[in-house]
């Protein structure tokens, strides 16, 4: 017993100082100062609570709890009845944990606190139908003020509700009153539209945030709802996000839209978003970040340079922090790799020292190798990466691709095939290495073994649009079984509608089958959405046949400042005898 009672000691203490414990004796104005408060914690209270608690710490926690509950009624203290909440649930026994929030709301009505354990402890037994009175009551004993922000809360209370739809529809009736409030309605379509979204209902939560923004217009709340819903086949979603950025939006709402962008590969438009925030919001550090990462991936090595730097002024401004560290490592990996396209090596290895974060290591060896192997010392390049200390299956995973970059871009294909077949052999499931070894096949010259790894993934994970492009597009540029390359491309489309890259397959296939007018009209769209060297060497080709050929040297040219190293771009320009 003694091990028990300076826990139990300390809470006795409490107990007995807390306001609810004290008798409310009338104490004249003049002896109010000096006299002592009486307190309602005489010998036979003590001694119960004294000894619920130990029961309820030993091997008996139903007594201790039917100890505490009792006196917690006597006394009307919250904080007994919320010790008895805890008791009982410590012990999961939810019927009980129930009993003792009832009795607590029973006694305080107008408590938020018991009120909150009451709705936790239904949802949690799964006994959703019965908690929305306790959800209205939480939304009525709200400060008006702070009543949306309640409302936007309630989700959380159903995250772990096993039956969704339930749950969907019991909070969708419990709203019914503040949906259709101006004040609140906006926050309450959007709490619907989120316990639609956890219940598969992906067409009901569109429309919830789509009545939630014709309520008000400049809510956040239906945007970032929006903004979860948006994929290709939901084009309705990504309208309401742009709907709410034509007013005063958050930043950090249209930094969210960039990442969505990024994410689906919609690189320019993504850059177009993150160009406005540091235009309008130029402290914020992240978006100087994203700008110059994606400036350098578009070779704007100027611009790049620019961003990247005001990113580090403004990170090293601020308290440190470990997004801080990560962050810093980024742009001095960028900054390096600006520096590499520049050829000055003695700075790109300048910016690596700089990289502090451990965690950073593998990204700052790989282009410090990299480096070496630009400089004629590949060998010892892929000794350092192999050198480098592997923490999990993750790190072994990310040395293999940094060594197989490393000998792509030096055209050592035979050697990269063969270390992803090695990588392949210890994990069969990765799909991922199968299609770049895939790649690798097709740079070495053997289209059997490309076509047949790639046939590999796609029957492995037909969702693999990369798969059905690459094959499509290799048929295609070597003019053969073109209409099953034509049908291998459009079956990568259904899975990434308007990928730019995969339109310029498209887009090629149609020129290889005769239809000029048709493949112009495709990659001039995809150029427009991608910029890109490969996608210019096609283009330009179009407009050369079709006679338009001032344009197609202006789109050359420009091909060249992208990437003036593509092979594709080079091996056209050489074939057609064109020097823009």
């Amino acid at each position: 017993m003694k091990r028990h009672a300076p826990v139990v000691l300390s809470l006795l203490v409490a107990w007995a100082a807390a306001p609810g414990l004290h008798a409310q004796t009338a104490t004249p104005p003049a002896q109010a100062a000096s006299a002592p408060r009486a307190s309602a914690m005489d010998e036979p209270l003590f001694y119960q609570l004294l000894v619920g608690e130990i029961t309820a710490r030993g091997n008996d926690p139903g007594a201790g709890f039917a100890l505490i509950l009792d006196a917690a009624r006597k006394t009307n203290d919250p904080a007994l009845y919320q010790r008895a909440v805890d008791i009982a649930r410590q012990a999961r026994a939810g019927d009980l944990a129930l009993q003792a929030a009832r009795a607590w709301k029973q006694a305080h009505p107008q408590s938020r606190e018991a009120n909150r354990e009451l709705l936790q402890i239904l949802v949690a037994l799964n006994r959703i139908a019965e908690s929305a009175d306790a959800m209205r009551t939480e939304i009525a004993l709200a400060d008006p003020k702070e009543r949306s922000l309640v409302i936007g809360a309630i989700p959380r209370f159903y995250s772990r509700a096993p039956d969704k739809k339930q749950a969907a529809t019991v909070v969708e009736l419990a709203l019914a009153d503040a949906l259709q409030r101006t004040e609140t309605g906006p926050a309450a379509w959007t709490a619907v539209g989120r316990m639609r979204l956890a219940a598969g209902d992906t067409a009901g939560a569109l429309e919830a945030a789509r009545r939630a923004q014709a309520l008000n217009a400049r809510a956040e709340g239906p945007a970032l709802l929006a903004l979860e819903l948006m994929e290709p086949k939901l084009p309705q979603a990504e309208a309401l996000v742009k709907k709410y950025l034509e007013g005063k939006p958050l930043a950090e709402i249209r930094m969210a839209y960039a990442r969505v962008l990024l994410d689906a590969q919609r690189y320019p438009e993504a850059l177009q978003q993150i160009q406005v925030i540091t235009a309008e919001r130029p402290e914020f550090a992240e978006a100087w970040l994203v700008q110059g990462t994606l400036l350098v991936q578009d070779n704007q090595l100027p611009g790049a340079e620019t961003a990247l730097k005001r990113y580090v002024e403004l990170a090293q401004a601020q308290r440190g922090t470990e997004d801080r560290s990560r962050g810093l490592a980024q742009a001095y990996l960028s900054l390096a790799q600006v520096a590499e396209k520049r050829k000055d090596y003695a700075l790109a290895g300048a910016w690596l020292d700089k990289i502090e974060n451990a965690q950073d290591l593998m990204a700052a060896q790989s282009r410090r190798a990299s480096l070496m192997a630009r400089q004629g010392r590949l060998d010892d390049a892929r000794k350092l990466l192999k050198a480098l200390p592997e923490r999990n299956p993750g790190d072994a995973r990310m040395k293999v691709m940094a060594e197989v970059q490393l000998l792509r871009e030096h055209k050592q294909y035979k050697a990269a095939y063969e270390l992803l077949g090695e990588a392949v052999a210890r994990d069969r499931a990765d799909m991922d290495l199968v299609y770049d070894q895939a790649m690798m096949a097709e740079k070495m010259g053997d289209l059997e073994a490309m076509e047949r790894l790639l046939r590999q993934v796609m029957a492995t994970k037909p969702d693999y649009h990369h798969a059905y492009n690459a094959l499509g597009y290799s048929l295609a540029d070597r003019g053969v079984r073109l209409a099953e390359a034509k049908g291998l491309i459009q079956k990568a489309l259904e899975f990434a509608p308007g990928d730019p890259f995969i339109t310029d397959s498209l887009g090629w296939v149609e020129f290889r089958l005769g239809n000029r007018t048709e493949a112009l009209r495709l990659l001039e769209t995809a150029y427009k959405a991608r910029p890109d060297a490969e996608i210019a060497a096609h283009l330009g080709e179009v407009l050369w046949t079709l006679g338009q050929r001032d344009r197609a040297q202006v789109i050359w040219r420009e091909g060249l400042l992208l990437n003036a190293e593509n092979d594709t771009l080079l091996e056209t320009l050489k074939r057609l005898k064109v020097k823009p």
